[in-house]
């Protein structure tokens, strides 16, 4: 099985990076195929709302000379997909909030094509405003019919300096179960045996 983890932050070996490394590692000792991918700090822009994706129903947008469709491609190839996010006063990444919009739009356009792959949040933040970031990213999980694993508390970490939220104990605790929360459930959502029962959703 493959997770990927997605990393909104333009700072690439930071605080979100450690969080994401620190989820990852349990999935990895039970055996998944496991990548990070630096979407902070590219070039890639908001959805336009040109419907072309509506129209072309390729799985891709039409917009190809950014990064989107290449980090696309890796959510689509995965049975489980992490974001992470700083925390930019309260809210993700310019970078992960493009993402968002457009992977949620292509993926309903061409028949909810993220339903039924886990998804889970991970937050870096200094003090406050991050259970908004928290909310933003499973707003994408929860109407792309994914399926959202809990963990002993939300999944944030406290720290400003490079890798400092190395230091809130808490918080890698509640990583490391989030990773083995992620290894069951997917494990548990390949083996039923039967195809997860996607709904048509709206245009937005």
């Amino acid at each position: 099985m493959k997770v990927i983890a997605i990393n909104g932050s333009p700072r690439k070996g930071g605080n979100t990076r450690l969080l994401l490394e620190t989820v990852l590692e349990p999935l990895a000792s039970a055996g998944w195929e496991t990548e990070i991918v630096q979407l902070g700090g590219r070039n890639i822009h908001g959805c336009r709302a040109c419907f072309k994706c509506w129209e072309n129903k390729d799985k891709r947008c039409v917009f190809g000379k950014d990064a989107f469709n290449e980090v696309f491609e890796k959510m689509l190839a995965a049975d489980a997909i992490v974001l992470g996010s700083p925390t930019y006063f309260a809210d993700v990444t310019a970078e992960l909030k493009a993402l968002i919009d457009r992977a949620g739009f292509v993926a309903m356009a061409n028949g909810c094509l993220l339903a039924g792959k886990v998804g889970a949040a991970v937050v870096a933040v200094r003090r406050g405003g991050g259970t908004h970031v928290f909310d933003t990213i499973n707003h994408l999980f929860f109407i792309s019919q994914m399926v959202v694993p809990g963990s002993t508390y939300w999944n944030l970490g406290y720290g400003l300096g490079e890798k400092e939220v190395a230091g809130d104990d808490e918080a890698l605790r509640n990583m490391r179960h989030l990773g083995q929360a992620v290894d069951w459930l997917g494990r548990a959502v390949a083996g039923c045996g039967a195809p997860y029962p996607v709904q048509a959703g709206g245009e937005g």
